[in-house]
């Protein structure tokens, strides 16, 4: 005897779940996912507002294609084994708590664990009926009916361009773990603006978007027909950036949520809108730089840049946007010369979680050179302090300067006798008016976009290293090289700016001597040499001759 007809449609039996655990009725929005749940494509990804229960929902599918035809093999894939074996002990739970479900309990003689088990009714097989296993994990060998991909896509592997493609790679194996006429459903929601679920849709899957707030008519455009009906069909001006499942989320309760994540998280995880990645929007690229060790004491007298997949620098971590890569010199011409000279800049921890930043700028023939950035915690302290005067004697720097717009210069105060102690320098103090995303761009991108900026390989790593003690959704946000290419004009786009503060305000203090053009240089240098030479070859000349250097001077020439 098979199920009530009326538990063929998942959405009631959905509802008798969310009474077995105590919750209110399914909401709207609940009820239109596990709707396209059933009856979706077999190959769909649902993208929900974080919080939305989207994982419950599906655990409770898993169930009831289970109480449709117990013969079937579900796999549960998700970023970590702790996640996937979460998803599998949840639904295990289920099926022994309901007594609707009690035929369904694994047996004597069956696999019964959070890891796999079997449901009552389901045939002897190599596979289980439900097993749950890290993205990592060993996929090969499985078989499945039904692949539940769990949050595959986590801020711990997205974080690099590296990382994603790795993921996306290892993605492709569910083809080989599926049997025919399968089905796969990933829930996910976007870590990074170069989500892995903006490239299914070119792998055949079908993307729907269930947004926290109704969007604005821009963000209409940018969702397309991946908006869910219910939310399109119910969109009118009046309600735009008002809850689209205020059961769950009220209005209030999205606000405060947008202030802690910041406009650009929320933006992922709520709002499913991960067009932030239009390249016009953030214009530091990486690809921009020229990375190369950076030497003490001289640099080349000039530098080509060059694109080609040759000069891609692939032993860093690279944060930026798919495709946007580190790249090695094409050329180096000339000699080594020494710079013309070194300035520290230091942007003081301010309130809160900010650390202090500092940057070190090297100017040699037009082109500035960055040996070493980052950042030093314990805002005013000796050893603080003591670890910026160390920096500034190791790179012997010309000059300090020193953000002054918060304390009133009084960083300024106690840094002096520490630097006159370990390293006499001058400190000078800047204060800035203009708005400051406004002013990071604009000392930046002209130098970046003319191969002017040249860092250390050592300086990228050192960036990347220094956050690994941070919870992951924190670290990226205090790496130099992420607020390099997630710096836009827009006020506040960043919440952690101070490492890229740091190296705009040492950059900046080149801008003028940049102004100079290096083949102007190169061709002085060269006349200067050769003056050289000639000088040489009169001296040696007069000497052979027994005479001494006429006092008019002449030259070897005019001789």
């Amino acid at each position: 005897m098979g199920p009530d007809k009326r538990l063929l449609d998942f959405r009631n039996f959905l509802w008798l779940v969310w009474k077995h655990l105590n919750l209110p009725d399914p909401t709207p929005i609940q009820y239109d996912i596990a709707e396209y749940i059933q009856t979706g494509p077999k190959r769909l990804v649902v993208e929900a507002f974080r919080g939305v229960g989207k994982s419950w929902i599906t655990s409770a599918f898993v169930i009831h294609q289970l109480l449709l035809d117990p013969t079937k093999n579900i796999l549960v894939v998700s970023a970590s084994k702790s996640r996937a074996d979460d998803f599998s002990t949840f639904t295990l739970r289920l099926i022994n708590e309901i007594d609707l479900l009690s035929h369904l309990r694994p047996q004597e003689g069956q696999r019964n664990s959070k890891i796999a088990f079997d449901v009552g009714p389901a045939p002897a097989a190599h596979a289980p009926s439900v097993k749950s296993v890290g993205i990592t994990g060993q996929l090969t060998g499985s078989r499945a009916d039904l692949i539940v991909a769990d949050d595959v896509e986590s801020a711990n592997n997205s974080m690099t361009q590296v990382m994603r493609d790795k993921l996306s790679e290892t993605v492709k194996e569910f083809d080989a773990v599926l049997k025919p006429d399968g089905r796969i459903i990933y829930l996910g929601t976007p870590q990074t603006e170069q989500s892995l679920y903006n490239a299914l849709p070119e792998r055949g899957y079908k993307i729907r978007v269930w947004p926290a707030r109704y969007p604005s008519e821009k963000q209409m455009e940018v969702y397309g027909d991946r908006l869910a009906p219910v939310v399109a069909e119910a969109w009118v001006e009046d309600r735009v950036g008002h809850p689209t499942d205020p059961a769950r989320f009220g209005l209030e309760d999205l606000m405060e949520r947008e202030a802690s994540y910041g406009r650009s998280g929320f933006n992922l995880q709520f709002m499913l809108d991960t067009s932030l990645s239009d390249m016009e929007r953030y214009p530091l690229k990486l690809s921009d730089l020229i990375v190369m060790d950076v030497h003490d004491d001289v640099a080349p007298e000039r530098l080509i840049w060059g694109s080609s997949s040759d000069l891609v620098v692939r032993d860093v971590p690279c944060v930026g946007f798919n495709g946007d890569k580190y790249h090695r010199p094409a050329r180096v011409q000339g000699d080594y010369i020494p710079y013309t000279g070194s300035v520290l800049a230091v942007d003081p921890s301010g309130r809160g979680s900010d650390e202090t930043a500092i940057a070190v700028a090297k100017m040699c023939n037009g082109v500035v050179y960055i040996p070493e950035a980052g950042g030093i915690a314990g805002g005013y302290s000796d050893s603080a302090l003591k670890a910026i005067a160390e920096t500034a004697k190791r790179h012997k720097v010309n000059y300090v300067i020193v953000e002054s717009n918060f304390g009133d210069g009084m960083f300024t105060q106690l840094l002096t006798p520490v630097l006159r102690a370990i390293y006499p320098v001058t400190v000078e103090e800047v204060r800035h008016s203009k708005q400051k995303e406004k002013r990071i761009i604009d000392t930046l991108e002209p130098v970046m976009n003319q191969h002017r900026l040249v860092v250390s390989p050592s300086v990228i790593r050192a960036d990347w290293e220094s956050t690994r003690d941070l919870p992951t959704e924190k670290a990226l946000g205090y790496q130099l090289f992420y607020q390099m290419t997630r710096v836009t004009k827009d006020r506040g786009s960043l919440r952690h700016d101070d490492r890229l503060d740091a190296l705009s305000m040492a950059v900046g203090y080149w801008t003028e001597a940049m102004a100079q053009d290096v083949e102007a240089r190169m061709e002085g240098l060269k006349q200067e040499r050769l003056l050289k030479e000639m000088d040489k070859f009169t001296d040696a000349y007069f000497k052979s001759r027994g005479e001494g250097r006429p006092s008019h001077e002449l030259t070897w020439m005019e001789r």
